[in-house]
């Protein structure tokens, strides 16, 4: 990859090193050093590239957490654009500058050199603010090293990537080290397993005493909530749904207001016009209701199947393959913890056999009277339509928005969302 700052050239790939070129030492290519020393390149360390990109006029914006990051930075991006700032978008989803999609689906956070780049297009599209979702991976990995965020988030740490982490306690350290320095951060501070540094930090909370406290709120049809800050009251209605989704609305509100200082009822406002995530607790159908969200831990399917205490739930999900297998019972545990009916069936399997992840889901599940077992997607789909009455709610999880779904190492078309439609449509 390569970024031109003044004519001057900086890669972090030795292949593209040219006349002149500056090459990027960082954790992931140290490996790599001797053959620019030996081609008598220059070179510098990842942590000092700020020195060459004048980043004065413009303010980012982390979120880090294991569930919530997109719809966390989405709502940030859509509540400053909506308030009339140009803002910058990067995540899951992809990359976005002022409502337009520059690039598409990536990984959470890119490689050093990328979030740089990416950057630097910000502030030629004169962007005030640059908002970015960062991984337990690009914290462990250093990518995000040089960057001085405005302010850092935190939005829950639960169970996730033990693939990579291999432990409970690394990944939650991993994600941690990201609030142990001095920068302004905004923190949830019902966390349990949280630790932060308290210098220059905010709070918000539903439970515990914060700067930015739900003190009430209401779920129906949608939801009104209350917060207090700073001893004054101030509320909003929302199309969204879930107690998780007050969270990612609360850290939205508290975060705009802590970078720009608007009034907070005009923020509240501005929120108000947003209606959800692409593939996040996304209503695909109201008759039959559907929906579908990109929940694939435990606790992110603790969080949605919750929010429906009044419906007959329906859920349907998988769990990928060439990931963290312990993490597969406890899903399948949740699921029966709520589910009326549950189809256990293929997300991403990759390399594995999809059977073999199937029977992992069901050592969790001990009452499996109600249990359909369909590997193929598309046909559990099916199923699980035929299932809906009135009083339902089938709830498809585990790949949100993907397009895509992965087996060995080909991706096929597949969108969740899409195939729902497609059923929905051959039915009329």
């Amino acid at each position: 990859m390569k970024l031109i700052i003044n004519n001057k050239i900086f890669t972090d790939n030795t292949n593209e090193l040219e006349k002149d070129s500056i090459f990027v030492l960082s954790k992931n290519n140290e490996k790599f050093k001797d053959i620019a020393i030996n081609g008598g390149f220059e070179i510098i360390e990842s942590k000092d590239l700020k020195n060459y990109l004048d980043m004065s006029s413009i303010k980012i914006v982390g979120i880090t957490g294991t569930n919530g990051k997109t719809t966390t930075a989405t709502l940030i991006y859509k509540t400053l654009l909506n308030l009339g700032y140009k803002v910058a978008l990067q995540g899951t989803r992809g990359f976005f500058i002022n409502e337009n999609q520059v690039e598409d689906y990536s990984l959470t956070t890119p490689v050093q050199l990328g979030n740089f780049v990416n950057i630097q297009k910000a502030i030629q599209s004169s962007c005030q603010f640059f908002v970015m979702e960062v991984s337990s991976h690009a914290i462990s990995q250093n990518r995000v090293e040089g960057l001085d965020f405005a302010l850092k988030i935190h939005t829950n740490i639960t169970r996730d990537h033990l693939d990579y982490h291999k432990t409970i306690e690394e990944y939650i350290d991993v994600k941690n080290s990201f609030l142990s320095d001095e920068s302004q951060k905004l923190v949830n501070v019902d966390d349990k397993v949280l630790k932060y540094n308290s210098k220059n930090a905010y709070t918000y909370s539903l439970k515990n005493s914060s700067n930015f406290q739900v003190v009430n709120k209401t779920i129906e049809n949608k939801m009104s909530v209350e917060f207090i800050n700073e001893d004054k009251k101030y509320s909003f209605n929302t199309k969204m749904m879930g107690i998780f989704n007050i969270y990612n609305l609360m850290a939205s509100i508290a975060a705009v207001f802590i970078t720009t200082k608007k009034p907070l009822v005009d923020i509240c406002k501005a929120v108000e016009n947003f209606q959800s995530v692409s593939g996040r607790m996304e209503i695909v159908s109201q008759k039959p209701f559907i929906i579908v969200d990109f929940a694939h831990t435990p606790d992110g399917m603790d969080e949605v199947l919750k929010s429906f205490p009044n419906k007959e739930i329906i859920c349907l999900f998988g769990a990928g393959g060439n990931r963290d297998a312990l993490k597969r019972p406890l899903m399948g545990e949740v699921a029966s913890k709520y589910s009326k009916y549950i189809i256990v069936t293929s997300d991403n399997p990759r390399f594995e056999d999809p059977k073999k992840i199937v029977e992992d889901i069901l050592v969790g599940i001990d009452d499996k009277s109600n249990v359909i077992v369909e590997e193929n997607r598309k046909e559990a789909l099916k199923k699980a339509i035929k299932l809906i009455n009135e009083n339902s709610v089938l709830l498809v999880l585990g790949k949100g928005d993907e397009a895509t779904q992965i087996i060995k190492d080909e991706k096929s078309v597949f969108s969740d969302k899409e195939e729902i439609l497609k059923i929905l449509e051959a039915r009329l």
